[in-house]
């Protein structure tokens, strides 16, 4: 298994659009790149922390590659927005793709070339090592599960493009 981490907004959406996708095994929203240890919502929220509200993405590279993984988060945010997505504004939810393995970075610029080209405007996507991820609270895992008529900046459709989508091998 291998592991990435990707904001996009608020991790709500974020978590539910993954989980849906064939090889992801499994997600945990919380609260990565900042400058606190264990920071709660309260604190992310204040703008004040540097934390990105950010998903764990647990995949099976036999079944997806993390090259499709961020083509689909292509799908799920707008990459040309500054610490906004949707109606959520503030530095927390920035976009940002966060590697664990140098290895990772690769497939992930390859990507994100192929998208500027489709782009008339310049990605603000962050790309960055991951340099720490705290869990959110309990009531954020799953949260749109738990409550399937929660505030989401996503479409639902989304999440139905997302349960189809299949890796071209």
């Amino acid at each position: 298994m291998k592991k990435i981490y990707f904001a996009g907004g608020c991790f709500w959406g974020t978590e539910h659009f993954f989980k849906q996708i064939e090889g992801v095994e499994t997600t945990q929203v919380g609260y990565a790149n900042g400058n606190t240890p264990n920071p709660t919502y309260e604190e992310v929220c204040t703008d004040k922390t540097g934390y990105a509200e950010t998903v764990c993405v647990v995949y099976d590279e036999d079944i997806v590659s993390l090259e499709f993984l961020v083509n689909m988060y292509f799908c799920a945010i707008d990459p040309t927005t500054l610490n906004r997505q949707g109606n959520d504004i503030g530095s927390q939810y920035r976009t940002g793709v966060y590697y664990t393995e140098e290895t990772q970075k690769e497939d992930i610029e390859k990507v994100f070339s192929e998208q500027q080209r489709l782009l008339p405007s310049r990605i603000l996507v962050e790309v960055e090592p991951l340099h720490n991820f705290f869990p959110a609270e309990e009531y954020h895992q799953d949260y749109l599960e738990k409550n399937p008529q929660g505030y989401c900046h996503l479409p639902a459709a989304l999440f139905e493009y997302a349960r189809k989508a299949k890796v071209k091998k």
